[in-house]
C-alpha cells in the first residue's frame, strides 16, 4: 500500500455513489408523497417570517413609536403564528410515513430474497448477516432516513422564511449575514466524505474486533491447547490498535465539523452586531436589528446546529448501512471466472474453472523487516470445486502459504480475497476450514467433536460422512456417536481422521488441508481426499505424499519465492524440481484402496485419475 493511501476514502465515494445511484427512483417515485409533505412545511416557513418581523414591527411600529397597543398586537401575531406551526407536525409526520415505511419495507424485502439466493447458491455467511438486516439494520436505516428527512425539511422552510424575513427587513442585512453561512456550510460540506470514510472505518474496525472477541470466547481452550496465546494477544493487539487509530481519526474530522457549526451558527450575530452601525446609518430601523437578530438565533442558528448534527452522525451512518443493502453480493459459486496463478497454462489448456473462492494477488510474506520473503509476489486463484495440491522440499514456504491464504498470517504486501472481497477476520469462519498437521480433539463425546463446526448437522449426515471419509472403522471401535472420546487414547492417525470428519461435515466453501493427512496411511489417505474432492467448495492440499498432487486438478510447486502451477502431466515437462521429487516420492501400492471400501462418487474420480495417468504415462514422440 501506498504511504498515506486511504482505503477507506474510494470505498466511500463508491458507496455514495451506488446509494444516491438508488436513491433517485425511490424518490421519483414518490414525489407525490414529497410534495404533501412540503405543502404541510408551508405553515413552519409562515411561523418562521413572522416570528422575527412581528418583533421588528412591535418595535418600529409600536412601542419605539408609542404606540404600546400596536407592539403588543404584533406580538400576538407572532406568538399566534406558532399554532399553525404545532398543526404542521401532525401532517408532516402523517406524510412522513409515506416516504420511511417504504423504504424500509424494500430493504427488508432485499435481505430476505439475497438470503433466500445465498442460501441455494452457498454463498457463505447468508444468516447472521440477513437475520441482521431484516431486524437491526434496516431499523438504523428507517429511523436515521426519517431523521434525515425531518431535519432537512425543517432547515430548508426555516431557513427560507428567515431569508425572506431578512429582506424585508432590509437587503443589506444579507451581505452580513450569508457570507459566514456559506462559508460554515462549505466547511461543512467538504467534511462529508472524509467523515463517512473514517465512520465506515471505525464501523468496520469495531465489527473486527467484535467478531475477533466472539471467536476467543468460544475458542479459549482450543487456544490453550494449541499454545496460541502469544499469536492470540498479538492479532488482538492489532485489531485493538486498528479501531483506536480509526476513532482518532473520526474525532480529528469531528473537530473540524464543530469549527463549521460555530461558523455558521455564531459568527452571523456577532457579525451583525458589528456592522449594526453601518446598518444603523443605511435605512435598517432598530426594530429590524432586533428581528434580524431574532432570525439569527432563534431560527436559522438551530436549524443549521440540527441539520449538521444529523448529517453528521446519523447521515454517516445511514450511508454506511445503506451500503450493505445496496453493494454487490458475492458471486455465485457457478459464476464463471479466470483464474491467475504463476506460471499457469492459457486458459484452454487447464481445466474449466469456476468463480475464485480465494485469491493471493502479488502477495509477499517475510517472518521479520530484514528476512528474506517466504512468499514473494505470489498471485494464485482457486475456483469453487477445484482441488488443487501444493509440494516442495521441507522450509520452502508451503505452511505459510497454507496461513496465509486461510487469514490466520497477514502478508507482507498484496492482497488476500476471498470470494472476490478483501480478507476479513470476522468472515473466516464462513468461508475457510485449516487444518493443520496436528489435529485438535477434546474430551467429550464423538458426536459433540464431529459437530464441532457444524453443530445442526444430524446423525444421518454423520453417517454417510464417516462412510466417505473412512472413519466407520474408529465409530464402530467406540461404539456410537455418543461415546466419550479421550484424547491420549486415540492415535494420531484417528484424531486426523476425527478433525477431517469435522471438516467436511462443515463442507467449508475453502478447506486447507495442511498435511493433515500425514498420520494416515496411503489408502485412508486417498479416500478421505477423494471424499473431500466430491464437495462443491475449494479444497487446498499442502501434500506431503505426490500423490495427493497427482489427484489435485493443479499443483503448485514451491521452492522458496519460486513458484510453478499446472497440471501434473505439465510440471513433468516443466519443473526440474517437481521431476526430482516424483522420483523421490514413487507411488506406493497401499495407494489403491479397496475398492468396495471406496464411495460411487470416488470410485468415477479414481478412474478420471487413472485414465489420466495413462495419457502422461505415454512417452512423447522421439525428435527426428
Amino acid at each position: 500500500m501506498k504511504p498515506g493511501h486511504d482505503p477507506a476514502r474510494p470505498e466511500c465515494d463508491t458507496a455514495l455513489r451506488r446509494v444516491s445511484r438508488e436513491a433517485r427512483p425511490f424518490l421519483r417515485a414518490r414525489t407525490g408523497a414529497i410534495l404533501r409533505l412540503s405543502g404541510w412545511s408551508l405553515l413552519e416557513f409562515a411561523q418562521t417570517f413572522l416570528s422575527g418581523y412581528g418583533v421588528a414591527r412591535a418595535l418600529d411600529d409600536g412601542f419605539l413609536a408609542g404606540r404600546p397597543a400596536t407592539g403588543l398586537l404584533w406580538l400576538a401575531v407572532a406568538a399566534v403564528a406558532v399554532l399553525p406551526s404545532v398543526l404542521a407536525a401532525r401532517g408532516v409526520f402523517g406524510r412522513l410515513a409515506d416516504l420511511v415505511e417504504p423504504l424500509r419495507d424494500g430493504l427488508v424485502r432485499r435481505a430476505v430474497a439475497r438470503a433466500l439466493s445465498g442460501a441455494l447458491g452457498r454463498s457463505g455467511d447468508v444468516s447472521t448477516r440477513s437475520l441482521s438486516q431484516v431486524t437491526h439494520q434496516s431499523e438504523i436505516a428507517r429511523d436515521g432516513w426519517a431523521g434525515l428527512v425531518l431535519t432537512l425539511r425543517s432547515f430548508v422552510f426555516t431557513a427560507a422564511g428567515a431569508v425572506t424575513g431578512l429582506l424585508a427587513l432590509s437587503p443589506a442585512l444579507l451581505l452580513i449575514v450569508l457570507p459566514p453561512l456559506v462559508l460554515g456550510a462549505a466547511l461543512f460540506l467538504g467534511t462529508l466524505p472524509p467523515m463517512a470514510a473514517r465512520q465506515r472505518a471505525y464501523l468496520a474496525a469495531d465489527e473486527a474486533y467484535a467478531a475477533h472477541a466472539g471467536e476467543l470466547a468460544a475458542s479459549v481452550r482450543d487456544i490453550a491447547a494449541a499454545g496460541t496465546a502469544g499469536r492470540t494477544v498479538a492479532e488482538s493487539r492489532v485489531l485493538a490498535d486498528a479501531q483506536l487509530v480509526a476513532s482518532r481519526s473520526l474525532a480529528r474530522w469531528s473537530a473540524v465539523r464543530v469549527v463549521a457549526l460555530a461558523v455558521c451558527g455564531r459568527f452571523p450575530p456577532l457579525l451583525l452586531l458589528l456592522g449594526a452601525p453601518w446598518l444603523l446609518r443605511n435605512g435598517l430601523t432598530p426594530g429590524g436589528l432586533v428581528g434580524a437578530l431574532t432570525y439569527l438565533t432563534q431560527a436559522l442558528a438551530p436549524a443549521v446546529q440540527a441539520l449538521m448534527t444529523m448529517l453528521g452522525t446519523a447521515g454517516g451512518r445511514l450511508v454506511v448501512v445503506l451500503d450493505r443493502f445496496t453493494d454487490a453480493p458475492p458471486p455465485p459459486a457457478d459464476e464463471p471466472a479466470p483464474a491467475i496463478s504463476d506460471d499457469a497454462p492459457p486458459p484452454s489448456q487447464g481445466p474449466a474453472r469456476r468463480a475464485p473462492v480465494a485469491e493471493l494477488h502479488e502477495v509477499t510474506f517475510a517472518y521479520g523487516p530484514r528476512a528474506h520473503p517466504v512468499l514473494d509476489r505470489l498471485s494464485l486463484a482457486v475456483g469453487a470445486g477445484e482441488h488443487l495440491a501444493v509440494v516442495g522440499p521441507s522450509g520452502s514456504g508451503k505452511s505459510t502459504l497454507a496461513a496465509v491464504l486461510a487469514g490466520t498470517e497477514q502478508p507482507t504486501g498484496g492482497a488476500v480475497r476471498w470470494r472476490g472481497r478483501p480478507a476479513r477476520p470476522a468472515d473466516a469462519t464462513s468461508v475457510r476450514v485449516l487444518l493443520p498437521q496436528h489435529a485438535y480433539v477434546f474430551s467429550g463425546s464423538l458426536r459433540d467433536n464431529l459437530r464441532y463446526l457444524r453443530p445442526d448437522a444430524r446423525d444421518r449426515e454423520i453417517a454417510a460422512m464417516a462412510d466417505a471419509v473412512g472413519l466407520d472403522t474408529l465409530l464402530s471401535r467406540l461404539g456410537s456417536l455418543d461415546a466419550a472420546v479421550e484424547p491420549d487414547r486415540l492415535s494420531q492417525g484417528e484424531r486426523q481422521l476425527v478433525a477431517l470428519g469435522r471438516a467436511y461435515l462443515a463442507a467449508p466453501p475453502l478447506l486447507i488441508l495442511d498435511e493433515a493427512t500425514s498420520r494416515l496411511d496411503p489408502a485412508a489417505e486417498t479416500r478421505a481426499e477423494l471424499a473431500f474432492a466430491t464437495l462443491p467448495g475449494a479444497l487446498v492440499v499442502v501434500a506431503h505424499r505426490l500423490s495427493s498432487a497427482r489427484r489435485a486438478d493443479r499443483t503448485l510447486v514451491m521452492d522458496g519465492p519460486r513458484t510453478q502451477c499446472g497440471t501434473p502431466g505439465e510440471l513433468l515437462r516443466s519443473s526440474a524440481l517437481y521431476r526430482d521429487l516424483s522420483g523421490l516420492w514413487e507411488p506406493e501400492e497401499a495407494d489403491a484402496v479397496p475398492e468396495q471400501d471406496v464411495p460411487e462418487e470416488a470410485r468415477r474420480e479414481q478412474r478420471r485419475l487413472g485414465e489420466e495417468r495413462a495419457i502422461r504415462s505415454t512417452p512423447p514422440p522421439s525428435p527426428v
